[in-house]
C-alpha cells in the first residue's frame, strides 16, 4: 500500500530528494510549490519503499495501512491531488535537488551574519554552512534569549508535530562555524553598519512581527485586538505576557479565514484538560480556564471555494470532538461562476475544500457546549461600543467578476450586527521597516531581487545586503516554503562573494565577539539556550507536558547564566 501525505506536512520537501521513483510533488522546481497547501504522494507511483518517512521533520508521512479516523481523508486528498490533469505530467527522473556552490580564489572565511533564528534565518545558515567552495563562518543573531521564531511563538500549541521541525534548526546549530547571539537587539546592541564591518554580507530574515489594519470604526476599542497579539500572548512571547483579554462574554468573532483564524478559533474552543497537555503558556491556560466564550464566529470576505484557511487545517478544525464546526447551508452553496469551474474541473483541490464545507454544512451538531461558526461572504463595517467592544457590524458581500476571472468580494446593501465581547483581526501580517535599509511600505517587505535587497531609488542591489523569508516575499507560504526562499538568497550571496562584489569585512569574528559582550554582557550561546530547553522540558515531565514555557527573560538568563554546560 502507499505512504500518504497528512496534516503536519511543512513542504521543505526534504522528503522529495529521497524519494527513487519521483513519485512527491510539487518538488521545488515544479510550478506551484510556492503556494501549494502540502505535499503529495502519487498513489500509482509510489512503490511503498518508505525511504520519504523517516527523512520527514514533522513526522507527517505514514502507511496507508497506519491512517487513523483523524487522518484517513488524506489518501483521498493525496490521489485526487493526481487525479487533477494539470498534475500528471510530471516526470519519472528523480528530483535532484541544487546544492549552492562556488569558485573562488580565496579559500574564505565567507562571513556572513543572519539576523532572525526562525525557520528563514535558520534554513538560510544551513544552506551557507552546508555549500561547497569555501569556509562560512555564519553569526545568528535573535533579539530574545529564545530561538526558532514562529516555530516556537506562531505555531499552534496544539500542533506539536508541526514544532518538530527545530529539530533540523538544532542540528544547524550545532554546526562548526555557526555562533549563536541570542539576547541581542540589532539596532540596539549593535548597528546595522556594524554588522557589515565585521561580515561581508547580512541576511534579515526577521519575519513580518505586525498585523495589518482593518480601517474600520471602531477597531481600537478595547476588546478589539490582532491575531497577531493573541496568538504571541498564548504561546508565552516575552513581550506579550503582561497583554489581558476579555473572555467574559460568550461570543467572539475572528476577522479573517486563514490558518491562523482556525488556529486560534480552536484553541478558544476546545477542552482545557487538552491544552494543558501542550505547550501552551500557563498563563493562557489560567485565563482560557476561566472563559464563558461558548461560539467562535469566523468570518471570511468571499466565498468558500475562495477561503484562505488550507484543506488540512480545515480538517484538522472538523476533527475537533469538543465543539461543532457550524455552517450554515446558504453559506456553503457556490457562487455560479465557481460552481461551473468545479464542473468543468471535479477533481481540483478547491472543489475538495468546498466538499468538506459543503460536509459541516449537513452534519448534525452534537450536545458540545462550544461551538466554531464558519461564516463566508461577510467583511466587518464597525467593531461597535463605547467604551469596549460589544459587537462587529458586517456587511453581506457578492462575488462580481473581474479582469482575469478573479472574482472580488462587492459589499451589498444587506448589514448585520453580531453581539460579541472580543473581536480578532486576522487579516494578514507586514514587517516592519529596518533603520538604514529601504523598506516597500505597500508590501511590508524589503524591496528585492531574488534575495538581494535594492535601492529603489537606483533600483540596484546594495552590496552585501540580503533578505529571505516573510520579510523577502510577503506573509506567504509555511515554515518549510522558507528553504527555498532561503536557498535562492543563498545562491545570490554565494554568486556575488564568488564574483568579488562583496567588500572584505574590516573587522573578524573575535572582533565582533568582543563587541557583543561589551554591549550586551547578557548575551546567551547555543549552550544558553540549551539550558533553558532542558529546564523547560525537564519541569514538564511530572505534568505529562512536552514543556512549560519560560516567559519572564529574566528568568531564562538566570537560568542560562547559572547552569553547568551539558555534555552532549
Amino acid at each position: 500500500m502507499p505512504f500518504v501525505i497528512t496534516q503536519p506536512c511543512c513542504n521543505d520537501a526534504t522528503c522529495v530528494s529521497v524519494c527513487p521513483v519521483n513519485c512527491i510533488h510539487p518538488t521545488p522546481d515544479e510550478p506551484g510549490f510556492g503556494t501549494s497547501e502540502m505535499l503529495y504522494i502519487d498513489p500509482d507511483g509510489c512503490i511503498d519503499c518508505g525511504a520519504c518517512v523517516a527523512p520527514c521533520p514533522v513526522d507527517a508521512i505514514v502507511s496507508n495501512f497506519d491512517l487513523t479516523e483523524e487522518t484517513e481523508r488524506y489518501a483521498q486528498i493525496n490521489a485526487q491531488y493526481y487525479a487533477d490533469p494539470a498534475h500528471q505530467d510530471y516526470s519519472d527522473t528523480p528530483y535532484a535537488p541544487h546544492k549552492p556552490s562556488i569558485e573562488v580564489s580565496e579559500q574564505g572565511p565567507l562571513r556572513v551574519a543572519v539576523v532572525g533564528s526562525g525557520p528563514a534565518g535558520c534554513y538560510a545558515a544551513e544552506e551557507l554552512l552546508t555549500s561547497a567552495g569555501t569556509t562560512v563562518e555564519v553569526h545568528l543573531f535573535e533579539r530574545l534569549p529564545t530561538p526558532w521564531g514562529l516555530v516556537r511563538y506562531g505555531v499552534a500549541p496544539d500542533h506539536q508535530g508541526t514544532k518538530s521541525v527545530t529539530d533540523l534548526f538544532t542540528r544547524t546549530a550545532r554546526r562548526p562555524g555557526l555562533d549563536f547571539h541570542l539576547n541581542v537587539q540589532v539596532g540596539e546592541h549593535i548597528t546595522h553598519e556594524e554588522l557589515l564591518a565585521h561580515h561581508h554580507a547580512v541576511i534579515y530574515a526577521v519575519g513580518a512581527p505586525h498585523d495589518r489594519k482593518l480601517g474600520i470604526p471602531g477597531e481600537d476599542l478595547p476588546g478589539s485586538h490582532s491575531a497577531t497579539d493573541f496568538v504571541a500572548w498564548y504561546n508565552g512571547h516575552p513581550d506579550f505576557t503582561d497583554r489581558s483579554f476579555d473572555l467574559t462574554s460568550e461570543r467572539a468573532v475572528i476577522v479573517g479565514n486563514g490558518n491562523v483564524a482556525l488556529d486560534i478559533a480552536r484553541i478558544l474552543t476546545s477542552d482545557v484538560d487538552q491544552l494543558a497537555r501542550t505547550d501552551i503558556a500557563d498563563h493562557a491556560l489560567e485565563a482560557l480556564s476561566r472563559s464563558n466564550i461558548t461560539e467562535v464566529v469566523v468570518l471570511g470576505r468571499r466565498g468558500p471555494a475562495q477561503a484562505a484557511f488550507t484543506t488540512p487545517e480545515l480538517l484538522g478544525l472538523a476533527a475537533g470532538n469538543n465543539f461543532d464546526v457550524i455552517v450554515a447551508p446558504d453559506d456553503a452553496q457556490l457562487d455560479p461562476v465557481t460552481a461551473a469551474k468545479l464542473a468543468a474541473d471535479p477533481h481540483s483541490m478547491t472543489g475538495l475544500k468546498s466538499t468538506i464545507i459543503a460536509e459541516l454544512a449537513s452534519r448534525p451538531t452534537t450536545d458540545a457546549r462550544k461551538r466554531v461558526t464558519l461564516r463566508f461572504l461577510a467583511s466587518p463595517a464597525e467593531v461597535l461600543g463605547e467604551n469596549r467592544v460589544r459587537g462587529l457590524r458586517i456587511v453581506r458581500n457578492e462575488l462580481v467578476s473581474s479582469a482575469g476571472e478573479r472574482l472580488e468580494a462587492h459589499a451589498t446593501a444587506v448589514t448585520e450586527e453580531i453581539e460579541c465581547g472580543l473581536v480578532l483581526k486576522s487579516v494578514g501580517y507586514r514587517g516592519a521597516p529596518i533603520p538604514g535599509l529601504p523598506f516597500d511600505d505597500a508590501h511590508g517587505t524589503l524591496p528585492n531581487d531574488a534575495g538581494r535587497v535594492i535601492d529603489p531609488s537606483t533600483k540596484t542591489p546594495i552590496p552585501g545586503v540580503y533578505t529571505a523569508g516573510w520579510m523577502k516575499r510577503g506573509p506567504s507560504g509555511v515554515i518549510g516554503t522558507n528553504k527555498k526562499c532561503a536557498g535562492e538568497t543563498v545562491q545570490a550571496l554565494l554568486s556575488d562573494f564568488a564574483a568579488g562584489r562583496l567588500e572584505e569585512p574590516k573587522l573578524d569574528g573575535d572582533a565582533l565577539r568582543e563587541l557583543i559582550i561589551e554591549r550586551q554582557p547578557h548575551a546567551l550561546d547555543h549552550t544558553g539556550w540549551e539550558a533553558i530547553d532542558l529546564y523547560e522540558r525537564t519541569t514538564a515531565h511530572e505534568y505529562q507536558r512536552p514543556r512549560i514555557k519560560l516567559t519572564d527573560t529574566t528568568t531564562m538568563l538566570n537560568i542560562a547564566e547559572n547552569t553547568p554546560p551539558q555534555n552532549n
